[in-house]
């Protein structure tokens, strides 16, 4: 892993390779990179992993087995960008599986209880529109929602 620009680090509890091979699967642009392991006298079993380098969609990440000590919150997320509904449908399903939960306005945790955001490319333009109303009703229409629903945002934009 190079150092120059950022690296999201995840503290797992002995889940971080499980975790990792799950995001590789999930977005395109993605592998893993170097595992190390815990050597003896360390705080975890010697020889399970410690660290493994993955990359997720062009982005760095280090999943670290640090223990029970710290858990995800929704205080952080990953926002996952999709132009339609079909990729909203793909990431929602993907990372709900196997014990993932769904939330409210696009907001999901998935098995691990990492946050992600699924949302349209076009909301933030739709909730920021200079038309107040259009943009009220794409509020409301969105705030209903767990899964979003862009036909159903497009409609509530538009005023129908």
């Amino acid at each position: 892993m190079t150092t120059d620009g950022f690296t999201t680090c995840l503290w797992f509890d002995g889940q971080a390779e499980e975790a990792a091979h799950h995001y590789v699967s999930i977005f395109k642009n993605s592998s893993i990179g170097k595992i190390a392991r815990y050597p003896e006298g360390a705080p975890q079993a010697a020889g399970s992993v410690m660290t493994v380098e993955f990359t997720a969609n062009g982005h760095r990440f280090l999943g670290l087995n640090g223990g029970p000590q710290f858990r995800f919150t929704e205080a952080t997320s990953f926002m996952i960008f999709c132009e339609n509904q079909e990729e909203i449908d793909y990431y929602w399903t993907r990372l709900t599986e196997n014990g993932g939960e769904p939330g409210p306005c696009g907001w999901l945790k998935d098995r691990f209880g990492v946050s992600w955001q699924v949302v349209p490319d076009r909301l933030s333009e739709m909730i920021s529109d200079p038309d107040p109303a259009k943009a009220s009703r794409v509020t409301q229409a969105f705030m209903a929602m767990s899964k979003f629903d862009i036909a159903a945002l497009e409609k509530a934009y538009a005023g129908e």
